[in-house]
């Protein structure tokens, strides 16, 4: 009887032993196991990374729609819940007084067609239109707010001729879709398309390999603004005329100047919130109106900008300049127009080329700045 007792103890201590040895045997086969996978990916991620970097853009569209689809699907599963939560989202939420709301309240006002397609939103891809009867190639770009040409080039057509029912790609600005090619760069793209290089740049949908240098994957589809297809451009090219604008000169109480004198390269548009003036690297920039400087941003990116300066005129419109080689003004600071310095032109940010980015806001919406200083 006593050797039972004493052999259930040891029975239990080899157990133990057997147990443990187990769970290190366990633990070293899965550390070996991560080891060799650590490894093996080590070895491939990158031609995982160029493959995505490749395929970028392609699929935005397919992941959109899984959004949306799943967006309205959760909808659809919570709205009972809001409905027995929040009599506001119940069916019967009519007879709740909320006309009664004042409009003073009211920050943005919608109307019966909150939900229905515009033509005119803001896009960055290329879209499918399908012909219906009556469309024209005028009707469809003046729908669509781009040039007949940018149609016909994106759908290899030499003529009018539209067919009901026939697909159409649709680029969302003039110009032209370009695929790249291995050993192209946004300077030989744009100057095979006759267009200037910034224009591809600021495109706020294009996408590079690097933000700074403006390097492009092989493969990728990028959007090139006013672009002109190789084949419609004339054989004898005069000499391109450029607009350019005198300034500055001094301003009196809420008058506008142009920041500098040069050649306006980039007009303003909704993909293009100002307008492009080149100058010499340097070049002294002069306020624009009267007012105080409320944003001063040097010695980084900042979204494209670079160096870059915010002035306020007190009244609800302020200016902007971006791409500074460097800034003569401090926030806080009162200026006078045309006779402030607060910068010097340079190629900071998001830019091929000396220039000054210059913007005009009121209200905290761009406007053309033509309208201001002309």
């Amino acid at each position: 009887m006593n050797k039972k007792l004493l052999f259930f103890p040891q029975l239990f201590k080899s157990f133990l032993r057997e147990i443990s040895s187990f769970f290190e045997f366990f633990f070293y086969y899965l550390k070996k196991k991560l080891v060799v996978f650590s490894v093996n990916f080590e070895k491939n991620k990158n031609l995982l990374v160029k493959f995505f970097t490749m395929k970028r853009g392609r699929y935005n569209r397919p992941f959109l729609h899984l959004t949306t689809m799943g967006v309205l699907l959760l909808g659809v599963l919570i709205a009972p819940f809001l409905a027995e939560t929040y009599p506001i989202f119940a069916s019967n939420a009519s007879e709740l007084d909320l006309a009664a709301a004042p409009a003073s309240n009211q920050s943005v006002y919608v109307g019966e067609d909150v939900f229905q397609t515009q033509t005119t939103q803001i896009r960055g891809e290329v879209v499918k239109y399908t012909v219906e009867k009556g469309d024209t190639v005028s009707s469809i770009a003046k729908k669509f707010g781009i040039s007949e040409d940018t149609i016909r080039w994106a759908n290899d057509k030499t003529g009018d001729s539209l067919s009901i029912g026939e697909e159409l790609d649709i680029l969302p600005v003039t110009g032209i879709a370009h695929k790249v090619s291995s050993g192209e760069s946004v300077y030989t793209i744009a100057k095979k398309y006759d267009t200037n290089p910034q224009k591809i740049v600021d495109w706020q949908f294009n996408e590079f390999a690097n933000a700074e240098t403006f390097t492009l994957v092989a493969g990728q589809i990028l959007i090139v603004p006013d672009g002109i297809k190789p084949s419609a451009q004339p054989l004898y090219v005069a000499k391109r005329q450029v607009q350019v604008v005198s300034g500055p000169v001094p301003v009196a109480g809420g008058g506008f100047t142009y920041p500098l004198r040069g050649g306006l390269s980039q007009y303003f548009s909704w993909g293009h919130p100002g307008i492009d003036i080149t100058a010499p690297i340097g070049t002294p920039i002069y306020a624009a109106h009267n007012g105080t400087v409320t944003s001063v941003s040097t010695g980084t990116y900042d979204g494209g900008f670079g160096n870059n300066v915010y002035v306020s005129n007190g009244a609800g419109v302020v200016s902007h300049y971006a791409h500074l080689g460097g800034v003569n003004i401090s926030a806080g600071q009162a200026v006078v127009g045309g006779q402030t310095v607060v910068g010097y032109v340079g190629m900071t940010g998001r830019t091929t080329g000396p220039h000054l980015h210059f913007e005009i806001r009121n209200g905290g919406v761009a406007v053309n700045p033509l309208s201001y200083v002309q």
